[in-house]
């Protein structure tokens, strides 16, 4: 058998052992995929779930109504559950062996026009980071070049035994795409979100600038360059406000560590989790620290401070 004739028959041995275990999410117009991972329970992207209801199309052609059980939307991952029907979970990979870069990948998601799409390529990279739905930085990716087609979102990667290397999530440039690793972290992750145990990561409930935006306003009104995050507003009901945190006040620092841009102020926030956090504040040209009650109640309409503002 030569190399072409052992590819198509590797495809055609994951379609096969996969293909049933692969779910269509939604609709025509907002598609997606995702994973059978146990008996009445369907992994896909927090992004694919609009409400608390999902249409579900299972590989044979059924559809069925999915219900949301949990959802992590800063991590992009929601738990249905829905009727399966008796189709078997996909078997994870050997959480020791994570795949390596050059290892061969497949990549199996729901087609629009009915069943799979089964592609094949390699692992290009490891320890990839992307932005989540609400623009926390997500680490720890796997990078592959297995093609993926609008609607694929929430769709496996797959060793060439079928089994579960990681949840697709996101295009990068040309023919390279964004896997969280099936790990054991991945693992207890769905295991909450199906208890129903939507992941509440702490919030500050402020707005802020992007840091070209933070170093022109204070450039206007004649203050020094410095690093730090600017408050584009504060929700009045939010443990920033509370704390007294105010809109144009410069974040410095956080839980003591010098704070540069809003990746940092999530790390920093993850860290302190419901308990009380440090924070520095440059308030004009006079120097501040606060002590923000993380366990505070944060108000559902977070502020947002315009488009390129991130909700922390």
């Amino acid at each position: 058998m030569g190399a072409l004739d052992e590819l198509s028959a590797a495809v055609a041995k994951v379609a096969g052992l996969a293909g049933p275990g692969v779910v269509g999410i939604g609709g025509r117009w907002r598609r997606g995929s995702g994973v059978i991972v146990a008996e009445n329970r369907v992994l896909t992207n927090a992004h694919n779930v609009h409400g608390d209801e999902a249409t579900c199309v299972f590989a044979d052609g059924r559809r069925a109504r999915g219900r949301l059980l949990g959802e992590d939307m800063d991590g992009d991952l929601a738990v249905l559950e829905v009727d399966t029907a008796g189709a078997a979970a996909l078997p994870w990979a050997n959480a020791k062996s994570a795949p390596a870069i050059g290892s061969i990948v497949f990549a199996v998601a729901s087609a629009a026009a009915g069943g799979i799409r089964t592609t094949v390529g390699m692992i290009t990279g490891v320890e990839r980071s992307f932005r989540g739905p609400g623009g926390r930085l997500i680490g720890g990716s796997i990078e592959h070049t297995a093609p993926l087609a609008s609607g694929s979102s929430g769709s496996p990667v797959l060793d060439g035994d079928g089994r579960l290397l990681g949840i697709n999530t996101q295009r990068i440039g040309e023919g390279f795409y964004l896997a969280l690793p099936a790990d054991e972290s991945l693992r207890a992750r769905i295991d909450a979100l199906g208890r129903g145990e939507s992941a509440v990561r702490p919030r500050l409930g402020i707005a802020v600038a992007p840091g070209h935006v933070a170093r022109h306003l204070r450039r206007a009104v004649g203050l020094p360059d410095r690093d730090g995050v600017l408050v584009r507003g504060v929700e009045e009901d939010s443990p920033a406000g509370a704390a007294g945190i105010r809109e144009g006040d410069l974040i410095v620092s956080a839980g003591g560590a010098p704070i540069e841009d809003p990746d940092g102020l999530h790390e920093a926030l993850a860290k302190a989790g419901s308990g009380k956090l440090d924070v520095g504040l440059v308030r004009g040209v006079e120097e501040l620290t606060v002590a923000v009650d993380l366990g505070g109640p944060v108000s559902a309409g977070e502020a947002s401070g315009g488009e390129a503002s991130k909700p922390n």
